[in-house]
């Protein structure tokens, strides 16, 4: 196979290793970590699944988006974290049911805060942009290399 492009602004570069039989090297400019599947679906646990990594994101832009409006507001915001849940649900969809996925997120706020503050932080949760942009659904396009 031909060697692959190092990743340039804006993307991702994900590589399969000899190291297991799903184990990935992904690189993000100057980061590279491991991901992998778990032992009972097959992988070596040597990394964050797929589906952890997503959650990672949702999690990371959260708490991101909450700490940029808490310092903007001047709000005594000490710590913020993130717990994000998974899990497929049925929903009806133009009348047939289908399998969604469904994230829950908890917030941890730390700090001198008032119910009011704490409820509108809640509501910024839901605005950062990777929630948006899985609530909204995304444009995909899969091409093969040259």
């Amino acid at each position: 196979m031909n060697a692959m492009p190092e990743p340039g602004p804006g993307e991702v570069l994900v590589v399969e290793t000899p190291a297991g039989h799903f184990t990935q090297e992904v690189r993000v400019g100057a980061h590279t970590w491991t991901a992998d599947e778990p032992l009972d679906a097959g992988g070596d646990d040597a990394g964050p699944a797929p589906y952890d990594l997503l959650g990672a994101a949702l999690g990371a832009c959260i708490s991101m988006t909450l700490r940029m409006y808490a310092d903007r507001k001047g709000w005594p915001v000490e710590a913020i974290g993130v717990l994000v849940g998974r899990e497929k649900v049925s929903v009806e969809v133009d009348g047939a049911p289908t399998m969604r996925d469904r994230f829950t997120c908890t917030l941890r706020l730390a700090g001198d805060l008032s119910d009011e503050q704490r409820a509108r932080l809640a509501e910024i949760a839901d605005r950062c942009p990777v929630h948006r942009t899985l609530e909204r659904g995304a444009l995909f396009e899969t091409r093969l290399a040259d």
